[in-house]
């Protein structure tokens, strides 16, 4: 019989006696086709002595499994055989649990060999957006844009350290103490970051940001109150006339979510590159190459960073190029991409406003290139940036455009910005929630020629005017 398990040593009898032999099978458990091996059980140990039913249970049924060949064998197979077991090894073992309990067990199982561990409830959970464990204690969800403490516990750090450590390893990335940080995906595309001791003093740390398996559109975007129909409309004609857009914003402010919103719109007969550090785009065109960083190795060699990536990019044929996120010297090699003939690229940064952005890109042009003066860097921002989309999560949990700005040139050495949309708030309502206004500054912008370039110009001057 093909088994699923380890064959345990028998141990000496000790009272209270063993079961008798069931029907067709020796003394002790009968064997389950595919999960385990006949084996005689250890005694079992006085019920006084076994104050958590459960833990004892679960090293019962750890001694007769071998998680190997679970990954053999399909889910839903594993937890039926587990559930078995973990009945007959607690009628055998004399270990008072309900059956609800026996079920939880089997699924924790499951979850430990074949998933993320106690993460797996809440990986399945659609309504969380963020995971965050610190250490084994605490582990906290953001639902509807609040944080609270969830009731999940691991059983201890070395059990965090494993579950971290499996979801560097899916992506063929590692984690330890020699190299406590990683950046990795999820299969289903969720980001994860991963902090180890001794730079995490409380035990393993990590944080997850999942991404809703619904594709988010525009619609859905007006639907959320995340921006108004006017703007949602600009939005669309700026990505099919191959704009040049930076969307800017916190840290889990939507602008992974806005960037998905904004590739739907591109044609799928072009060629598209995108390079990011833990891949989460989610584009719908077929011909998209999808590049990855990938970090140095334990010699501390190979690294390649966003930066190689870019320039091998230009090598390729791109008509677009979108950069998850630009956080160094790349955004240099960015603002090179779209003055070069690669219109309609975007790219993600962190800043609390349009005009925080373009210094934010000055200054990360001058850590690859100390020796561009200011004014070149301006120049090279100001004719390689059409549009700048502000975003922000704000404090009743929606994300929400706050400026649509454009970068209209350089006057001097200052670059000139030009607020096409601004969100005003205007109160709170009954159940806390921001209330506020699009307000639109009718001024038409100076990237009125390309637009007319692609036939869109009267839609473009029809969506400013409709708008508050």
């Amino acid at each position: 019989m093909r088994t699923f398990g380890r064959r345990v040593e028998a141990q000496p009898p000790a009272p209270p006696p063993p079961l008798p032999a069931e029907p067709g099978g020796p003394a002790g458990l009968a064997p389950i086709a595919g999960l385990t091996v006949a084996a005689t059980p250890a005694a079992a140990p006085p019920l006084a002595a076994v104050s958590k039913p459960m833990q004892a249970l679960r090293a019962q049924v750890l001694e007769r499994i071998d998680p190997r060949a679970a990954l053999e064998m399909a889910p839903a197979r594993v937890r039926e055989q587990l559930e078995r077991l973990v009945h007959e090894v607690a009628g055998q073992q004399r270990v008072e649990i309900s059956a609800p309990d026996q079920a939880q067990l089997a699924q924790e199982l499951v979850d430990d060999m074949l998933g993320f561990g106690p993460l797996e409830d809440l990986l399945r959970d659609e309504t969380i957006s963020d995971i965050m464990v610190n250490g084994c204690e605490r582990v906290f969800i953001e639902q509807r844009g609040k944080l609270s403490l969830s009731k999940l516990k691991f059983r201890n750090n070395a059990h965090v350290a494993s579950i971290a450590q499996k979801m560097a390893s899916s992506v063929g990335r590692r984690v330890d103490e020699s190299s406590p940080l990683v950046d990795c995906r999820l299969p289903d595309g969720s980001r994860v970051n991963v902090v180890f001791p001794p730079l995490a003093l409380d035990g393993p740390c990590i944080s997850i940001r999942k991404f809703s398996k619904r594709k988010v559109d525009f619609a859905g975007m007006i639907e959320n109150g995340s921006i108004s129909p006017a703007l949602a409309r600009i939005l669309e004609i700026a990505a099919r006339c191959r704009l040049n857009i930076v969307v800017s914003g916190g840290t889990g402010s939507g602008k992974t979510t806005m960037m998905n919103a904004m590739s739907r719109l591109i044609e799928h007969s072009e060629r598209i590159v995108t390079i990011e550090d833990a891949a989460e785009l989610q584009l719908q065109q077929p011909h998209v190459v999808r590049l990855e960083t990938r970090p140095a190795n334990i010699e501390g060699k190979g690294e390649i960073t966003q930066r190689d990536l870019l320039k091998n990019a230009l090598r390729m044929r791109p008509d677009r190029i979108i950069v998850g996120e630009v956080r160094g010297a790349e955004a240099f090699d960015m603002l090179q991409a779209m003055n070069t003939g690669h219109d309609g690229s975007f790219c993600t940064i962190h800043a609390n406003t349009a005009r925080d952005g373009v210094v934010r890109i000055e200054n990360m042009v001058q850590m690859g290139s100390m020796s561009l003066p200011v004014r070149a860097i301006r120049t090279q921002i100001a004719s390689a940036v059409d549009m700048i989309v502000q975003l922000e999560r704000m404090r009743d949990g929606k994300r929400r455009v706050t400026q649509l700005t454009e970068v209209v040139g350089l006057e001097g050495d200052v670059v000139t910005l030009n607020d096409l949309f601004t969100f005003e708030f205007r109160g709170e309502g009954p159940n806390g929630e921001v209330l506020g206004d699009w307000v639109c500054s009718r001024v038409r912008p100076g990237f009125m020629q390309k637009v007319r370039y692609y036939g869109l110009d009267v839609p473009f001057v029809q969506a400013l005017e409709s708008a508050p």
